[in-house]
């Protein structure tokens, strides 16, 4: 599943800021709430991770491994 967004450059002043909307469906998908940090980590140029700072449990059990033999 991909969402494509778009990334708006600012400019007042001096300043500038590029802003990235994050697409409402993955938020919830996420459980993201209001004012949680996440964290940007640069990979290369074309990659990019999204890291959320304090992770939440995850919603399915991990798959059991079989025993050993």
């Amino acid at each position: 599943m991909g969402n494509v967004v778009k990334i708006q450059r600012v400019e007042r002043g001096q300043t500038r800021s590029f802003y990235l909307n994050f697409p409402a469906a993955l938020a919830d998908v996420m459980q993201v709430e209001k004012g949680e940090e996440f964290e940007w980590l640069l990979e290369d140029k074309n990659t990019v991770w999204l890291k959320r700072l304090a992770p939440k449990a995850q919603r399915r059990p991990p798959k059991k491994t079989p025993p050993d033999m």
